[in-house]
C-alpha cells in the first residue's frame, strides 16, 4: 500500500524528477497521437478506398443514389462524370457525388439476401 502511495507524490522536501516528468508528457502525447490515428484518420482512409473502388466498378444499368439524395439509373460513365436517368430526367453528375450503388446491373432485387 505504501508503495502505491509513493508513486503518486514524492516525499516532502524532495523535488520531482524532471526527466521522468518529460518522459511522462511525451508518452501521453504519443498515446494521444496513436488514438487520433485509429479514431479519426484510419477510418477516413478506409472509407476513401471503398468509395474509389465503388466508383471504378460503376457501369451502365446500375441504380445509384447520390450524396444529395437523387436516385437514378446509370446511363453512361465518363472519366469524371456519370449520366443518370431519374424519373423523366437525364442528369449528368460528378462521380464524386455518387454515394452508393443500390442495385447492380443484371441483378434483380429478389437475388439479394
Amino acid at each position: 500500500m505504501q508503495a502505491l502511495l509513493a508513486l503518486g507524490n514524492p516525499p516532502p522536501g524532495t523535488a520531482p524528477n524532471p526527466t521522468a516528468q518529460t518522459l511522462n508528457m511525451v508518452g501521453m502525447l504519443v498515446l494521444m497521437g496513436v488514438l487520433m490515428y485509429f479514431i479519426g484518420i484510419r477510418p477516413q482512409r478506409v472509407r476513401a478506398k471503398q468509395l474509389e473502388a465503388l466508383l471504378k466498378s460503376l457501369k451502365p444499368g446500375d441504380r445509384i443514389s447520390t450524396a444529395s439524395g437523387i436516385v437514378g439509373t446509370v446511363v453512361a460513365v465518363k472519366e469524371k462524370t456519370v449520366s443518370i436517368r431519374s424519373a423523366d430526367s437525364k442528369l449528368e453528375i460528378l462521380k464524386s457525388a455518387v454515394a452508393e450503388i443500390t442495385e447492380r446491373a443484371g441483378e434483380s432485387s429478389d437475388s439479394k439476401s
